[in-house]
């Protein structure tokens, strides 16, 4: 590794990171014009790697781990640091998944023909080189490196300094997938050193060979590529989000959907965070859904109403609207209704996921039209906003932005287009 070496070698991290760039420009180059078939044999081959390697790259994560408990690291991310033989298979499942998916460089997304003659096709192609720099979670390695194989793009990944040896065996395994296909290995590179200059540089652009970065991890992370990053960005600042409980909902589903929302896995950002209740239902329903959250081992945090039903719930204090607890604690509210719902996640929400529980079509349809999250729910859990549950067999992050890319980023969000326009000798007057 660089950060091991670098005393003893000439090579710079600024040198060994032009140098990957430029390795990266390169394998793009070769990678949009990839015929599907041999993207989707190195996307097999790098499953069945995983599959095979599982127990290296289990050893490789009880290491990581453990200097992250004596670092004492925080609990939810040490949930995302971690791997199982469960989330190897589903990291396996999920490269299959994107394999079996339509390769979307070369779609034709529109075409029109002019009273010229002129035939004009506005056609999917890959963005080039996509910088992905994450922190804990070392499945993202593969979820990234998968992606944008698919979708024609190299990837330079920049995985977190607490999980390095597990991205670097997951690493392995994608290289062993390429290799297979006779790919180039730059086409997914890892940064081969845990020093932030490193992440300093991918933010520059690495000399104009980066075309998009996005960042996944904490509130610190995301908002130093925002004020550094000279190139596009794909991100989210925060999951901040909401459950509003309207008057007709059903008791029974919002009390299972609230507990699966927050609890289910408290440390990603579609857990729910806040949980708001119409003051028209509260009485009926705030109790058994304060209830079955603390029965679930959930801290709660309440106003007044919410305080008044329990006195294990806790006042919440004001910075506890809004906030991205990412733990077994949940802030809950009761309000007016259903517009001043929508005003209070306006207010406190990160734009994006929210979700509202009710039987009432037009109070649905009211909700996912007025609220400006980058996804919206009706009657099902916010741990639904993740690639993979949406069909696009992973992501690599969640953009709540509004330009090109919003929601889940998968194969199609990796893909630009340009203008194919034929003709037969025309010429403009």
């Amino acid at each position: 590794m660089l950060d091991q070496v670098s005393k003893t070698k000439d090579a710079t991290i600024a040198e060994v990171m032009a140098d990957l760039g430029r390795r990266a420009k390169a394998a793009a180059r070769i990678l949009s014009t990839t015929p599907s078939a041999v993207k989707n044999r190195a996307l097999a081959a790098m499953a069945a790697s995983i599959r095979a390697h599982g127990d290296t790259i289990l050893r490789a994560n009880a290491a990581d781990v453990a200097r992250m408990r004596a670092g004492r690291t925080s609990k939810a991310l040490l949930d995302r640091g971690t791997l199982t033989a469960e989330r190897i298979e589903a990291m396996a499942r999920g490269i299959e998944d994107i394999a079996g998916l339509d390769d979307p460089v070369g779609a034709v997304i529109a075409a029109w023909d002019r009273p010229n003659g002129l035939r004009i096709e506005r056609v999917r192609t890959p963005l080039g080189v996509i910088g992905i720099i994450y922190e804990s979670r070392p499945n993202v390695t593969a979820d990234a490196g998968a992606l944008c194989l698919k979708s024609g793009n190299a990837a330079v990944l920049r995985g977190g300094s607490d999980t390095h040896e597990s991205a670097a065996a997951i690493h392995s395994c994608l290289v062993d997938g390429l290799k297979q296909a006779g790919l180039p290995e730059a086409a997914i590179q890892l940064v081969p050193t845990r020093d932030r200059e490193a992440v300093g540089l991918m933010l520059s652009g690495l000399n104009g060979n980066v075309d998009v970065i996005v960042p996944r991890g904490g509130r610190g992370l995301v908002e130093r590529v925002q004020a550094e990053a000279r190139v596009p960005v794909f991100a989210h600042l925060e999951g901040v989000c909401h459950i509003f409980i309207d008057r007709r909902a059903d008791l029974e589903m919002a009390a299972s959907i609230v507990v699966d929302a927050k609890m289910r896995r408290t440390g990603i950002c579609g857990a729910a965070e806040t949980i708001l209740v119409d003051r028209h239902c509260a009485g009926a329903q705030l109790e058994p859904l304060v209830e079955a959250l603390l029965a679930a081992g959930c801290e709660v945090r309440g106003d007044a109403a919410a305080c008044a039903v329990s006195t294990a719930v806790i006042p919440a204090r004001p910075d506890d609207w809004g906030r991205e607890f990412l733990d077994a604690i949940i802030a809950v509210k009761v309000v007016d209704d259903l517009p001043a719902a929508i005003e209070h996640i306006a207010t406190h929400g990160s734009n994006h996921t929210d979700a509202i529980i009710t039987d009432d079509a037009e109070a649905a349809e009211t909700f996912l039209n007025e609220v400006d999250s980058a996804i919206v729910m009706h009657n099902a859990s916010t741990q639904f906003a993740d690639g993979g549950e949406f069909g696009m067999g992973a992501e690599i992050g969640i953009a709540t932005g509004k330009m090109h890319a919003r929601g889940p980023v998968g194969v199609e969000q990796l893909t630009s287009f340009k203008y194919k326009v034929r003709g037969d000798g025309q010429i403009r007057s």
